[in-house]
């Protein structure tokens, strides 16, 4: 009997040592990490804006490559949603929402999952730095409350080795994602006209006559080049009852130092042909040394911008503004970027004349 009344005794010093110690220990526990980028503002506010990319960058995925996930919600911005679920034990159901959304300066989420604790949320503060603010410091937070959950507090023991290491973690994966996306802010692209702003499109499938040229970066060479090849394609058109749709486009192979490889292609269809999904056509290309080529292009998306009051030599860095909006959506640029030269071929040549529309097949 006495050994067994020790035994009790033992067992209340430890119960009230546990709720001492308990009540003692933090309600609430927060973290903090830090991590630096070079990337564009605009690029790294637009990647977290969005769900699109967790996967790419936040741990949770690694845990269980298995894991379902569910996008629900918004495209972006407060409402986004990402829902997962996974047999592993720890993960189970849960997700993450923005509720906070400030352009340029921060996002919030709310965090739903198994461990305890209540009202989880991580916000991802940014803050120009570095030597002309070129740099981006990306602060990423977390909160968690307890509240009287004894068990809890206990848990928020392990914060800092479980979820402040997958903190680290995650923002060391975001820093070398961003990385791999084209530096430049695709936000100028609309500063004078919201229209003229990246969007995603449905292309139909199309008929297009086109002819492959490599020239010398030479504008007036480029130009006759481009005169000529149409000439051949306006040849096949007549010789085939067809009629070009819309203005020529620019396919570029290859914008070298000192060579500009390119296609020059046109929209094509039946004379008096108005429906919206074009039919394969037989076009038939007769002529030795006729360079013309018949293609079929078949309907995707594409991510498109309108860009003006520069020549085609302004084009590059539009196009890799146009790539760098697709990546941080979470789009696969695929195939070749192309032009429509809505200003007509010459005034294209003009300093501050020609008006393009960038296109970029996506997946």
């Amino acid at each position: 009997m006495t050994r067994l009344i020790e035994i009790l005794i033992s067992l209340a010093i430890v119960a009230v040592l546990f709720l001492v110690v308990g009540v003692v220990l933090p309600s609430s526990r927060h973290l903090s990490h830090s991590v630096e980028t070079n990337r564009k503002l605009t690029i790294v506010f637009d990647t977290l804006n969005s769900l699109r990319r967790f996967k790419d960058w936040n741990p949770l995925a690694l845990r269980d490559p298995a894991m379902e996930m569910k996008l629900v919600g918004k495209e972006e911005g407060v409402g986004a949603r990402l829902e997962y679920s996974s047999k592993e034990r720890g993960l189970g159901k849960g997700s993450w929402e923005i509720v906070k959304s400030e352009p340029g300066k921060l996002v919030g989420y709310k965090i739903s999952n198994p461990e305890r604790g209540d009202n989880k949320r991580t916000q991802f503060t940014l803050r120009p730095t570095g030597k002309n603010n070129r740099n981006v410091e990306i602060t990423q937070t977390y909160d968690v409350d307890y509240g009287w959950d004894l068990l809890g507090r206990y848990s928020g023991l392990y914060v800092s080795s479980n979820v402040g290491e997958d903190m680290k973690m995650g923002l060391a994966r975001l820093s070398n994602m961003l990385a791999t996306v084209p530096n430049y802010d695709y936000a100028k692209l609309s500063e004078t006209d919201p229209n003229n702003a990246p969007k995603i499109v449905d292309r139909p499938a199309e008929n297009v006559l086109t002819v492959t040229a490599a020239v010398e970066r030479n504008n007036d060479k480029i130009k006759a080049q481009i005169h000529g090849n149409m000439e051949w394609i306006k040849k096949v058109i007549a010789a085939n009852g067809l009629e070009a749709v819309g203005p020529v486009r620019i396919v570029t192979n290859e914008f070298g130092s000192e060579t500009y490889s390119f296609d020059v292609a046109q929209v094509v269809r039946k004379i008096g042909d108005t429906s919206p999904e074009a039919a394969k056509l037989d076009v038939k290309v007769d002529g030795a040394g006729n360079p013309v080529k018949a293609e079929y292009w078949p309907a995707t998306k594409v991510v498109v911008a309108s860009s003006g009051g520069h020549n085609f030599a302004g084009l590059p860095p539009v196009r890799d503004a146009v790539r760098a909006w697709a990546l941080t959506r979470g789009y696969t640029t695929s195939e070749r970027p192309y032009e429509a030269w809505k200003a007509g071929i010459d005034q294209s040549f003009d300093p501050a004349l020609g008006q393009f529309d960038v296109y970029w097949p996506v997946k």
